[in-house]
């Protein structure tokens, strides 16, 4: 018996499924639909336009990204993977694009948690984004839905 525990700790660990940037975003975006609790359809038809924009894909394409990031999203055990794998393929100084995105879901079912608060600070803090940048982002976002 002790030989089959030590054989596990022997095995070869598979390599990690590398994330996208795209993946990456939608995964965290995801998140923050979820993060309150009730994953509702605005906040799905704002991801959706986002990886339209952001990927200059047709409805087919980001609906399949999406599905991917729901699954990556479930699947996950914190924020680092898809935070690193942004600061990978994101300069910083286009990463207030997401931080903006990420209030773009969160604001649109018209309501607002602390939940959701805490995840973009700390997304902005895995993103070596300052509160100011995020406070400001969110303005944007809330001047331009009303």
């Amino acid at each position: 018996m002790l030989d089959s525990i030590a054989n596990l700790f022997r095995q070869e660990k598979a390599p990690a499924t590398v994330i996208s940037g795209p993946l990456a975003l939608a995964a965290i975006l995801v998140e923050a639909a979820r993060r309150d609790g009730d994953y509702a359809d605005a906040e799905r038809h704002a991801i959706l336009r986002i990886i339209r924009r952001e990927e200059e894909v047709d409805e087919a394409a980001a609906a399949a990204l999406l599905t991917d990031a729901e699954t990556a999203q479930e699947n996950a055990v914190d924020l680092f993977r898809f935070t690193h794998a942004l600061k990978e393929s994101t300069p910083f100084e286009d990463r207030i694009a997401i931080i903006e995105d990420l209030w773009d879901v969160i604001l649109a079912d018209g309501e607002r948690d602390h939940a959701e608060d805490g995840l973009v600070r700390s997304v902005c803090g895995l993103l070596g984004i300052p509160d100011r940048e995020s406070g400001l982002a969110r303005a944007r976002v809330m001047s331009q839905t009303g």
